[in-house]
């Protein structure tokens, strides 16, 4: 059975990702309460290592690795990013989850590039993957008290650019993947059928992503305020 874009399957994942985003905003201040600050932030880690690695084990155990089994994805990279600055509070690497895994992860939750549905493994993996990224990047805002500034929103843009490296070198030396959606649309609906044919809709992405930073940097300043 495939998977569907706003089936019960996929609301279902949407009213999870709603209610972990609540409890994060509503319990931020007990979080930051030094043993439960540490508990959750390696819980939260353990999340986003383990998705990956039980994916990537997934895929040997179906003899189904290959390729573009690879984590050059945005979203693979951001559960590294994420883990590294939830253990570390590597400052330097939360612009980088802020905007990236938070503007990424939605975008995925909400236009899935998904087959499998419930209850096969690869959805929960998909759900719990993206959910722990924003809620790990919401972390670090609502707990961590961490506040971007415009220079922020540029380092996220370089950060972009930084990150698609390897999935270009990668694309362009197999000829078949299509990490990051550098080389072709996605087969699944997304946000990218109403944009311009490749290779056009890679300038309009920049723009797109440019403009999504700089909203969400202007978000965290207006609840400031």
């Amino acid at each position: 059975m495939r998977f569907e874009m706003f089936s019960a399957a996929h609301v279902a994942g949407l009213v999870w990702f709603g209610f972990i985003t609540l409890l994060v905003v509503i319990y931020r201040n007990e979080l930051r309460e030094p043993r439960r600050n540490q508990a959750t932030r390696w819980t939260l880690a353990a999340l986003l290592l383990c998705s990956e690695i039980s994916l990537q084990l997934s895929y040997i155990i179906d003899n189904r690795w290959a390729i573009n089994s690879l984590p050059f994805q945005l979203c693979s990279l951001m559960l590294f990013v994420g883990t590294a600055v939830l253990l570390t509070k590597r400052k330097g690497l939360y612009d980088a989850l802020f905007f990236l895994g938070s503007m990424g992860a939605l975008q995925a939750l909400l236009t899935p590039n998904l087959d499998e549905t419930f209850p096969h493994f690869r959805y929960f993996q998909f759900f719990i993957a993206h959910i722990s990224i924003i809620g790990a990047a919401l972390f670090i805002v609502a707990v961590e008290r961490y506040r971007p500034t415009f220079y922020s929103v540029l380092r996220a843009m370089l950060w972009l650019h930084v990150m698609a490296i390897p999935a270009a070198v990668t694309n362009e030396w197999t000829g078949t993947t299509n990490f990051m959606f550098l080389a072709r649309k996605p087969a699944t609906a997304s946000i990218l059928d109403w944009l311009a044919p490749w290779p056009w809709y890679l300038l309009q992405l920049e723009l797109i992503a440019f403009c999504l930073f700089t909203s969400l940097y202007g978000l965290v300043r207006g609840l400031d305020l």
